[in-house]
């Protein structure tokens, strides 16, 4: 039995987009297969970088330079440990040793961390060269590829060394997705229907098929990011919606989860301290039951609250907030650290 078998994939996608950001606009396409034919939005005529955690399937990382005339290969620790200012200089001076210049380009294929990593690279390098994402996780092509948010990690603090700088490309071939488990599937479903929640519910609908059509989720997620993106590309007002599920969810991943929990089933955990309506809620909790996400832990109100404080989202004073009360809606609303203790003191499930 396919482990996907409840999957649906399109017969044939091709779609592109484009984020519309002036002179940094650049395209996103989704098409099955994609990755066998890079050049149709990355120029590989320089010298090519291709940035890879070690998980990635070396046939992959070989699809990718049999299409790189003058390429090299740099891959690291799988892991969100490795986003660190060791593995970050690592990088670099490997970069340096191979005479990079302000003309050639980095490639990332992997997930998140891929991305964040190799993006922070490609931000710093020179002052910042070409970056092109290929992002192989179901969350990483529905959310953090695109974007141009890279950074790496402090300690156990989440994304608190960054910059903003936009690939010049996203290919997305949900053809990669094979390579992936049903738990890394369902992580990545997690960022979709966050999306849904705050802005599409015909989005959060696809959930509540008896089949999950995996490229129509992708690009209506897609969808949603380019367009709040286009709007807010660094997080100044409309693209705060984006840490739907973030704060409460950050902390958590922080204080218990780089060991236990993914990313997307941490961020599951913090929506439910956020959405306001309680026939929502129970339908969220019927879509996290079905994908077999981990019920939130017993948690210490105090250590959470010493992640939130350094989290890099909040001012002096108040963090910003995404609550949902209705399915495709939102709002921002700055609240206390007193506030949000009330909340976790409440808990994610009550009535």
């Amino acid at each position: 039995m396919n482990r996907f078998s409840w999957y649906h994939y399109s017969e044939v996608l091709i779609m592109q987009m484009i984020v519309n950001l002036k002179d940094k606009s650049y395209p996103i396409l989704i098409e099955q297969g994609a990755i066998l034919d890079i050049k149709k939005i990355i120029d590989t005529d320089r010298k090519i970088a291709i940035i890879s955690d070690e998980q990635v399937p070396e046939y992959l990382i070989g699809i990718i330079k049999s299409q790189c005339p003058n390429h090299f290969v740099l891959r690291f620790p799988q892991g969100e440990t490795s986003k660190n200012f060791q593995q970050y200089e690592e990088l670099l001076r490997k970069c340096i040793e191979h005479d990079m210049t302000r003309k050639d380009a980095i490639v990332a294929i992997g997930g998140g961390v891929t991305g964040d990593l190799a993006g922070f690279v490609a931000a710093s390098y020179m002052r910042g060269i070409d970056f092109y994402n290929i992002p192989t996780t179901l969350l990483a092509q529905v959310d953090s590829s695109v974007g141009g948010k890279v950074a790496i990690d402090v300690d156990s603090y989440k994304n608190i060394i960054g910059a903003f700088h936009q690939p010049k490309a996203v290919l997305i071939d949900p053809n990669i997705l094979s390579t992936l488990s049903r738990r890394q599937i369902h992580n990545g479903l997690v960022e979709s229907l966050k999306m849904g929640l705050t802005c599409d519910v015909q989005l959060v609908e696809l959930f509540e098929q008896d089949t999950l059509d995996i490229p129509q989720i992708i690009e209506r997620s897609i969808n949603v990011k380019r367009q709040v993106v286009e709007q807010d590309e660094k997080e100044s007002g409309l693209r705060k919606i984006l840490n739907f599920g973030h704060t409460i969810g950050h902390a958590i991943e922080g204080a218990y989860g780089l060991d236990s929990y993914l990313h997307g089933e941490c961020v599951a955990m913090g929506m439910l301290f956020f959405i306001e309506d309680q026939p929502l809620k129970e339908r969220v909790l019927s879509i996290y039951k079905r994908l077999d996400l981990p019920k939130v832990p017993d948690y210490d109100i105090d250590i959470l609250m010493s992640y939130i404080q350094h989290d890099k989202k909040s001012s002096a004073q108040t963090v910003s907030i995404v609550k949902v009360r209705q399915a495709g809606t939102f709002e921002i609303e700055e609240m206390t650290y007193e506030q949000i203790r009330n909340v976790l003191e409440r808990g994610p499930y009550e009535k």
